[in-house]
């Protein structure tokens, strides 16, 4: 019996999966002629603004030699040849644009047309005038010569708004096939969609109790790993092929929270060594060298102002060096946290908190200096957070080491604050804390500040 129905599914998902991809491929072939004929439309009009622009190109460059001419003529300045010199050397470039830009054959004759009649006016006409009134030649100004430049002049804009007005009436009738055939685009698609979606919800109403239910498990865990969760696990399944998938899962989120503990480790024992190089080795150079420093000034005369003065601007810049450091060591690894512990380290922060922060303990004790130094970063991001964005009057915190290391952080700002819009600051928090099998839980309401519940396993 069971046979008979693993057979019918298969079949039907086999007869349904057919009957999909084909109503699928008639829809798309339907809708990719619809959208390539669009297209071709678009192509059209893009071209046909091309060309209208190519051609008011044409025209200022004939008005500009007309009117460097004009200038000329009368003032004879050579000045007043900039616009025409100009236009004279866009002219040849401009003019094959013009020609290449034409979109059909009969736009493309008038604009050779065109074209060759400009450079005409320019050779025959411009040209020799211009050069007439370089020579003082007084028929250059006269009036036969002026009526044939707007004579000229004139044609040939009558004949630029003539292509313009062609060329706008092509850009219309283009501008409505490519409204028509977005219209037939949008209507397959249209009907392509409504049909698949009917198909695709009847065979997901089949196929719901034999493939569905089973894979939600997976694919909320898969989820939560997503979001930083490395501790989540598959819970074992009948089914041998989610079974498989969970266990190939499980394999997964454990090698990954591995490599986080494994890289987190590596980079807090980089910053321990960091921080303890930069106190034992170039911090103690600091400080002799502004010791040396104060014993050279002893040894000068008071009478050496220049020197002295110079000595001790030294002095001070070795202080401040020395300050610097030891605020970079601090930021990097503090000496506190290894020397004296997490709570000691915690409450050093707390003094430098710009919000008054108060730190209470429960049971303290020294632990595993990984969970120390990570507890601790976890507690500088928290308050930090506050710091940034709480609006707090106030901050605390409280460090419980019982069988799990219990951290709360709360404050007294506008809350509102959930994983989803927390950022990327409690992201980072809530990767570090789970990369020890730890939990990171938010309490905050609206108006009523905000408290971070960290619960961190502690290492036998």
């Amino acid at each position: 019996m069971c046979r008979n129905r693993s057979l019918g599914l298969t079949s039907l998902t086999v007869a349904a999966s057919a009957l999909l991809a084909s109503l699928i491929g008639v829809a798309f072939a339907v809708l990719l002629w619809a959208i390539s004929d669009a297209n071709s439309s678009v192509s059209d009009r893009r071209a046909s603004r091309t060309a209208l622009v190519e051609a008011g190109t044409m025209e200022q460059l004939l008005l500009d030699l007309e009117t460097g001419q004009r200038g000329f003529v009368i003032t004879e300045r050579e000045e007043f040849l900039e616009p025409w010199s100009a236009a004279r050397e866009q002219l040849p470039a401009a003019a094959g644009r013009f020609t290449a830009s034409a979109t059909s054959p009969a736009q493309r004759r008038a604009a050779g047309r065109i074209a060759r009649d400009v450079q005409s006016f320019l050779d025959a006409y411009s040209v020799p005038l211009v050069a007439m009134v370089r020579r003082g030649d007084p028929a250059a100004a006269g009036l036969d010569r002026a009526a044939e430049g707007k004579r000229r002049v004139d044609a040939l804009r009558t004949r630029f708004d003539t292509y313009m007005e062609d060329e706008r009436a092509q850009l219309a009738r283009r501008t409505d096939a490519a409204g028509a055939n977005s219209h037939q685009a949008v209507l397959a698609a249209a009907l392509g969609l409504a049909a698949s979606m009917a198909l695709v919800a009847v065979f997901t109403v089949l196929q719901h109790r034999a493939v569905v239910r089973p894979v939600r498990g997976a694919a909320a865990a898969a989820q939560e790993l997503a979001g930083g969760d490395l501790s989540v696990r598959v819970p074992p399944s009948a089914v041998a092929e989610i079974g498989a998938l969970g266990t190939s899962f499980n394999t997964m989120a454990a090698s990954l929270q591995d490599s986080r503990r494994r890289i987190m480790e590596s980079t807090e024992a980089v910053h321990r060594r960091t921080a303890r190089d930069l106190h034992d080795g170039a911090q103690q150079r600091l400080v002799s060298l502004m010791i040396g420093l104060r014993l050279a000034r002893e040894l000068i005369p008071d009478t050496q102002g220049a020197a002295i003065e110079l000595l001790d601007q030294s002095v001070d810049n070795a202080q401040t060096a020395v300050n610097e450091l030891r605020e970079l060591a601090s930021g990097i690894y503090p000496l506190v946290l290894t020397v004296k512990g997490l709570v000691a380290a915690v409450k050093d922060l707390a003094v430098r908190c710009p919000v008054p922060t108060v730190v209470g303990c429960v049971n303290e004790r020294r632990i595993s200096p990984t969970v120390e130094s990570n507890a601790y970063f976890v507690v500088a991001e928290a308050v930090t957070n506050a710091v940034k964005h709480a609006r707090a009057s106030r901050i605390d915190v409280t460090v419980d080491f019982g069988e799990m290391l219990r951290i709360e952080v709360s404050d007294d700002g506008i809350g509102g604050v959930g994983k989803a819009s927390a950022g990327s600051g409690m992201t980072g928090l809530a990767d570090r804390v789970a990369a020890f099998d730890g939990k990171v839980t938010i309490d905050s309401p609206a108006g009523g500040g905000t408290t971070l519940l960290i619960r961190i396993p502690i290492p036998a």
